[in-house]
């Protein structure tokens, strides 16, 4: 006898980053047909416009708190999220962007759901990634693209390639090693730029980019000097594009592999 399966189920969804501008139909649909939703969204404006489309939307913000654990906030909200699944209610969780990109609690809720048995999946959005191609003109396939989270960069030995894009997220909060800040500030700013200058000079140029999520709104483009990043005015939503500093490097071995390889698949001498 197959047992039935639990009736509650979760779906995360992500809004895009421009308010109105990004979301998909499926993610809609998911809103709309949720009996519950819970936002994962820092706006009061965009929590309205979630209204708007459904009457039960419960914010995820108050769990957030100066001086708290960032994870003991995304483990009460995997917690609440949760809780409406057990009680076989149908659960959409929205958040910014893509709802898996920096975030933690909605890969989390639905690793949990599903580990009990809930039918629980997440769909796409358009992430602060996309966005940074588009406003900033970059193709990631030309010279390739390296993404860190900006504090991994002083915790951990990570290989940067100067001759590649490197785009450092969360740098207002680089080197925060408690997880209850919401900024740090120059000094730990100062220690970023000298793990960068390993690969990249002082004055080559940087971009501080922030996304807009209002339709008013433009993009934060600046750009300055390596040197100057420690006081700049960096927030949370910031992110910083440091352009190839070195040309790519031929690789002439395997590059003569291949060419012999070339030469044997189409018969010639």
């Amino acid at each position: 006898m197959n047992a039935t399966a639990p009736a509650g189920s979760l779906v995360c969804v992500g809004l895009g980053m421009t308010l109105g501008s990004h979301l998909g139909p499926l993610a809609r649909s998911h809103i709309e047909q949720a009996d519950v939703v819970f936002a994962g969204v820092s706006d009061g404006i965009v929590e309205l416009w979630l209204r708007r489309m459904h009457k039960d939307v419960r914010s995820l913000q108050p769990y957030y708190r100066e001086g708290k654990s960032r994870m003991q906030t995304y483990r009460q909200m995997v917690e609440a999220i949760l809780a409406e699944v057990h009680a076989g209610r149908k659960v959409c969780g929205v958040f910014y962007g893509h709802p898996g990109v920096f975030a933690w609690a909605p890969h989390k809720a639905i690793e949990v759901a599903r580990s009990e048995g809930f039918a629980a999946h997440m769909e796409p959005g358009i992430s602060a990634e996309d966005c940074l191609y588009a406003d900033l003109g970059i193709d990631p396939g030309r010279f390739g693209c390296q993404h860190y989270e900006a504090s991994q960069l002083l915790f951990y030995q990570r290989r940067i390639d100067p001759t590649a894009y490197l785009v450092l997220w969360q740098v207002g909060l680089v080197g925060d090693q408690s997880l209850a800040r919401f900024s740090t500030g120059p000094a730990y700013r100062q220690v970023l730029v000298e793990v960068l200058v390993r690969d990249y000079p002082l004055e080559h140029e940087v971009i501080i980019y922030r996304t807009p999520t209002l339709p008013i709104q433009s993009a934060r483009i600046e750009r300055l000097a390596l040197g100057d990043l420690p006081q700049a005015d960096i927030a949370m939503q910031d992110t910083v594009v440091i352009p190839p500093a070195r040309a790519m490097q031929i690789a002439h071995e395997t590059r003569a592999r291949l060419t012999a390889l070339d030469k044997a698949a189409t018969g010639v001498a």
